[in-house]
C-alpha cells in the first residue's frame, strides 16, 4: 500500500485539489472552514489505476492514502508531521501565482527527507487564458526541480472547478508510484502518531503511517517515549476494517489500555521492548543553501522526524562551522526521548526566526557516549555508517546472496565488526535475518528467504500428499 502527500504554497489549491481527486474533504477543522485555509493534517484515499513497472495498465485499482498539508508558513510544523512518511509527492504550484517561497521550502524538505519521487499539480489553468503564459510557467517549474529528486517529476495541467486534467493526473501519480522500489520489512513495526482522538463507544484512536513491520488486531503495543502499554483493539485502513496492518499504510488504530491524554503527536506505537527512545543521535547533516546562518557547535535548533517534534542541541564534528550548502557531521542532544532507526531521515529547523535550516540520515540511535569533536577515529565511524543503514546493508547483502554464514556476512558488507555485529543481533532477534543451525555450522536467510523456503516445502508436502 502506498500513501502521497501534498505540498505547495498557501492557497495553491491542495485541498481543493484533493477533494476534486477523492470527493473527500481533508479540511476537517471549523477553524479551517472559516478561514478558507488548511492549518493542520488532512487525510483522504484514492483509487488509482493499476500500472506496472513498465507502463502497462492492468484491470482493477488500487487504494492510495493521502496526506494533505498546509501550506502556509506558519504551519510549516504541521506539514513536517505529515510527509515524513509519504512515498511520493504531488507538488501543487497555481498556474496564476507560479514559484512561490513555500514552493520552494516545501520542495526543499521533500528532498532532505529523501521522497524519492512525484508529480507536479499545475493548478487553477481555468484562470490562464494565454497558453503562452502556462509554457512559461512550466519552464520555471522544470528549472526550480533540476538538481532536486523531483527533477523528472511529470507536470500535469489542471483544474479542480472544472475537473480538466484529473485522469492525467491520477494516471501520472499512479506511473510514478509503479516505479517505486516495495517498502523493505524490517520486523520492527512503528507507527508515528500524527492524530489522536476519541470515537465514541470505541475509545481512543491513533492513525499514522505504518513505516516497518505488522500490527494485529489482539497484539500488545507500547507507546513511546512514554512506554505505557495497550491493546489493539481494532484496525482500519480508509474506514475499512482489516485484521493486519502492512508496511506503508495509512491506519487507524483503536487501543485499549490508554487514554488521549496520555499520547501526544510524535509518540510512537512499537512491539513492547523492542525500540527505546534516543536523547542522543549521531547524524549527517546538509546545510541548505539558502540557509540563513551557518551552522555552529552548541547551535539550538527544532529537530523534526516521523511525526515528533522535540528541541536538541546540535555538537558539531569535525568542523568549527558549516557554510551554507555544506555537508557534515553531528551529534544530537534532544529535550526529549525520540523514536528513531539508523537510516531514518529528519529536518532540523531554527526556532526564531523560523526557517529550515537542513536535515540528513540518522547514523546510529544509540551511540555509546558523547563523541570528543575532532576525533578521527569517530569521523571514520561516521563515514562508514553514511553508507547506509546497517542493517540495511546487511540485509542487502544477504539478499543478493540468498544464504550466508555470520562471518562471510559481515565481511561482505564492508561494515566495521563491530557495527555489523550489533546489527546482526538485533535482525536476528527480529526475525528479520533467520539463523539455521547447519552440522558444524550457521547458515542465514533473510526474512523473505525463509518465507520462501516454507512456501517451496509446502508445495513438495501438498505434492507428496496428493501422490499418496
Amino acid at each position: 500500500m502506498r500513501v502521497i502527500g501534498t505540498a505547495g504554497h498557501v492557497d495553491h489549491g491542495k485541498s481543493t485539489l484533493v477533494r476534486a481527486l477523492t470527493g473527500i474533504d481533508p479540511d476537517r477543522l471549523q477553524e479551517e472552514k472559516a478561514r478558507g485555509m488548511t492549518i493542520d493534517l488532512g487525510f483522504a484515499w484514492v483509487d488509482l489505476p493499476l500500472i506496472g513497472a513498465d507502463g502497462a495498465v492492468s484491470p482493477g485499482s488500487q487504494s492510495v492514502g493521502i496526506v494533505d498539508v498546509p501550506g502556509h508558513i506558519d504551519f510549516i510544523k504541521n506539514m513536517l508531521a505529515g510527509v515524513g512518511s509519504i512515498d511520493a509527492a504531488v507538488l501543487v504550484i497555481a498556474a496564476d501565482e507560479g514559484v512561490m517561497p513555500q514552493t520552494r521550502e516545501h520542495l526543499a524538505i521533500l528532498d532532505l527527507l529523501a521522497v524519492p519521487a512525484g508529480v507536479v499539480a499545475l493548478t487553477k489553468t481555468d484562470l490562464i487564458d494565454e497558453p503562452e503564459w502556462l509554457d512559461l510557467v512550466e519552464l520555471d517549474v522544470a528549472e526550480l526541480l533540476h538538481g532536486t529528486r523531483l527533477a523528472d517529476a511529470e507536470i500535469v495541467r489542471v483544474s479542480a472547478t472544472t475537473g480538466a486534467g484529473l485522469d492525467d493526473l491520477r494516471r501520472a501519480v499512479a506511473a510514478t508510484l509503479a516505479q517505486l522500489a516495495p517498502r523493505r520489512n524490517r520486523a520492527r513495526p512503528r507507527l508515528p502518531i500524527d492524530r489522536i482522538f476519541t470515537l465514541s463507544g470505541f475509545g481512543t484512536v491513533v492513525t499514522g503511517t505504518l513505516s516497518d513491520g505488522h500490527f494485529r488486531v489482539g497484539d500488545a503495543v507500547e507507546i513511546q517515549p512514554s512506554g505505557r502499554q495497550a491493546r489493539i483493539r481494532g484496525l482500519q485502513t480508509h474506514q475499512k476494517q482489516i485484521w493486519q496492518g502492512e508496511p506503508g499504510s495509512r491506519l487507524a488504530m483503536n487501543l485499549s489500555g490508554v487514554g488521549t491524554e496520555e499520547i501526544r503527536r510524535g509518540d510512537v506505537v512499537i512491539k513492547p521492548d523492542t525500540i527505546t527512545g534516543s536523547l542522543l543521535i549521531d547524524v549527517s547533516f546538509r546545510l541548505l543553501a539558502d540557509a540563513p546562518k551557518a551552522m555552529e557547535h552548541n547551535y539550538r535548533v527544532d529537530f523534526f522526524s516521523g511525526a515528533a517534534e522535540v528541541p536538541a542541541r546540535v555538537r558539531l564534528l569535525g568542523a568549527e562551522k558549516l557554510e551554507p550548502g555544506q555537508e557534515g557531521w553531528l551529534q544530537l542532544q534532544l529535550e526529549r526521548p525520540v523514536i528513531v532507526a539508523a537510516g531514518d531521515r529528519y529536518i532540523l529547523r531554527q526556532p526564531s526566526p523560523s526557517a529550515t535550516l537542513g536535515g540528513g540520515v540518522v547514523l546510529s540511535p544509540q551511540p555509546r557516549r558523547r563523541w570528543r569533536r575532532f576525533d578521527d577515529s569517530v569521523l571514520v565511524r561516521f563515514k562508514t555508517l553514511a553508507r547506509g543503514a546497517p542493517d540495511e546493508i546487511l540485509l542487502q547483502t544477504l539478499a543478493r546472496t540468498l544464504t550466508l554464514a555470520p562471518t562471510e556476512l559481515m565481511g561482505q558488507s564492508g561494515l566495521d565488526l563491530e557495527i555489523a555485529r550489533d546489527a546482526l543481533e538485533e535482525l536476528t532477534a527480529a526475525g528479520a535475518i533467520f539463523a539455521l543451525a547447519m552440522s558444524n555450522d550457521t547458515t542465514l536467510l533473510t526474512l523473505e528467504a525463509w518465507e520462501g523456503l516454507l512456501e517451496q516445502m509446502r508445495q513438495i508436502l501438498a505434492a507428496f500428499h496428493a501422490q499418496a
